[in-house]
């Protein structure tokens, strides 16, 4: 089967709209991360997040689908639309039974199910707003994308945890390269709710000021929110557009720690085996891989083990490492999607966004940092990491159009 290409990106973030704008943001190293708006604090003991503002549902959906869609489908949707205008799919180009809709997430319309529990546990069953309960469920995120374009091909909600992202695009690769859609509009979407918020701090995983991945003196992660969504292309399908790819899909690895609820395995069993499967599906050895846009959480395990990881896979190599949460905090389900819109606009412009607030080497943290300031670097293969909660380990492997070998992410 032939190549599949990314040919369009949209996001919705804590710094901005749109991939330009979300892109020029992180190569100057802006923070995200401000007081939360969406619901009281007081109680939690934190109060920071990479929450998004400004953000008007109308601006990208019309009355009805506005209707429709609460907080998280909007951001899907507005992503999705703002990718099928990057790539030049206008009006019924989407539509159809030749194209898929794969989204990630982990609670999808967390905001829904925080009002229906509130009115449940303290009003009880009667009290459940009707109108409301139909807006619920993660399933519905890739059905409101895909009526939104007239998408009539396979819809799917992958729901794994924080490296849902990474199953989402690898997957609607694989839809492709087997000849089951010519295009997929794929990524991930996660809203910050009081509920999941709280959980975090009551894990002590939450930072109380500022997110430092990978520095000595890191104190957690801080939560964050948004979409991004890409546009994915068989190699025909570009061709027969006359399509200009942002970059190539290669292959991508899954594998699963088996160890524990939160923590990652102490030496990083699965996030090496996910590792290496990305670099081997995709036709590569550890010499062709360029950069490693980092899972890199903050919190103490995380960073460590992916650090352990990164090093048992790459030996002494040295090879660019950076986290972005630093300046748009954890988008848990949507994180590595995020990510994602990074590693192409690196590969298109030879820049590495910063992994910001990095004061102190962690000895146990032995990767190079691309710290604080953005870097130029000749970069032709980068991988996405995610590693989540319940032991998923997720590697995306994108490339400058062109440069994997045919074939890639085949198995």
């Amino acid at each position: 089967m032939g190549r599949v290409y990314v040919t369009g990106m949209g996001v919705v973030s804590s710094l901005g709209f749109g991939r330009r704008a979300y892109w020029q943001a992180l190569v100057e190293g802006r923070s995200g991360i401000s007081d939360v708006t969406l619901f009281d604090t007081a109680s939690i003991g934190r109060s920071l997040a990479g929450e998004v503002k400004g953000f008007r549902a109308r601006d990208y959906m019309n009355a009805a689908e506005s209707r429709r869609a609460g907080r998280c489908s909007a951001f899907a949707i507005a992503a999705a639309r703002m990718a099928a205008e990057d790539a030049g799919l206008k009006g019924q180009a989407l539509a159809g039974e030749r194209t898929a809709v794969v989204i990630g997430t982990t609670m999808g319309e967390a905001n829904v199910l925080g009002e229906l529990q509130k009115a449940w546990i303290h009003e009880g069953n009667e009290a459940l707003p009707s109108a409301k309960l139909p807006r619920y469920g993660t399933t519905l995120l890739p059905i409101h994308v895909a009526r939104a374009f007239g998408s009539k091909g396979m819809v799917q909600t992958l729901p794994a945890a924080c490296a849902a992202g990474n199953y989402a695009i690898g997957f609607a690769a694989d839809q492709i390269r087997a000849g089951r859609a010519d295009v997929a509009i794929t990524g991930a979407v996660e809203i910050i709710e009081k509920l999941e918020y709280a959980g975090f701090a009551r894990l002590g995983a939450m930072s109380p000021d500022k997110c430092m991945p990978f520095d000595k003196n890191r104190k957690g992660l801080i939560l964050g929110e948004g979409a991004a969504m890409l546009v994915l292309e068989s190699e025909g399908s570009v061709v027969r557009r006359g399509a200009v790819p942002l970059a190539e899909v290669g292959g991508y690895g899954l594998a699963c720690d088996a160890h524990h609820i939160t923590r990652p395995h102490p030496d990083g069993a699965g996030s090496i085996t996910a590792m290496r499967q990305a670099i081997e599906s995709s036709g590569l050895t550890i010499d062709d891989v360029d950069h490693i846009n980092a899972h890199g959480t903050a919190t103490p395990n995380n960073d460590s083990v992916e650090a352990l990881v990164i090093r048992k896979v790459f030996g002494e190599r040295r090879i660019p490492v950076t986290s972005i949460k630093s300046m748009i905090g954890h988008c848990m389900g949507a994180s590595s999607a995020m990510e994602s819109i990074a590693c192409v606009m690196t590969l298109q412009t030879g820049i590495i966004p910063p992994t910001t607030n990095y004061e102190t080497p962690d000895p146990e943290c032995p990767v190079d940092v691309v710290a604080n300031v953005a870097q130029e670097h000749d970069v032709d293969v980068v991988l996405n990491n995610a590693l989540a909660f319940g032991g998923y380990d997720a590697v995306v492997c994108f490339a400058k159009p062109g440069r994997l070998p045919r074939g890639a992410g085949m198995p």
